[in-house]
């Protein structure tokens, strides 16, 4: 493997297994380059559970000025990938295969933190099925 595709998981806790691995990265503080650009961090993992929070800003705005979709997604995608990630066995993989999302209310810079829970609800030996839901840390916008 060359440097390029060496995941963070693996330079953090190679060899570890999947919630091994998450818990290294919390306690080392390494997020993705996706969460340094977006501004979200892992902040919890369990068995089969995952918790990110992030700060929607106007680094995330759309044109029609509120925080684009893809970052509520983005950051649902992750809990729910990272809560498939605590299942894993060391040197299992996994990829999303596909995501729906849908929106109750907008994001802005005046939201506040925001938390994304994820849960795993199936694990098979091909697939897994995971969700996950977004909550303000204070009241909604």
């Amino acid at each position: 493997m060359n440097q390029t595709q060496i995941t963070l998981a693996d330079q953090i806790a190679p060899g570890l297994s999947g919630i091994e691995q998450l818990k290294a990265m919390i306690a080392a503080g390494g997020r993705p380059p996706m969460g340094e650009t977006l501004a979200f961090s892992l902040t919890g993992a369990g068995d089969g559970w995952a918790l990110f929070e992030g700060l929607p800003g106007r680094h995330a705005y759309n044109p029609i000025g509120t925080v684009h979709g893809g970052y509520a997604a983005a950051l649902l995608d992750s809990a729910c990938g990272c809560a498939v990630h605590s299942k894993l066995k060391s040197g299992q993989g996994y990829t999303t295969l596909e995501l729906k999302v849908s929106y109750h209310r907008p994001l802005t810079d005046k939201t506040g933190p925001v938390r994304a829970e994820g849960r795993v609800v199936t694990f098979g030996r091909r697939a897994a099925f995971a969700e996950a839901s977004l909550k303000t840390a204070g009241p909604c916008v």
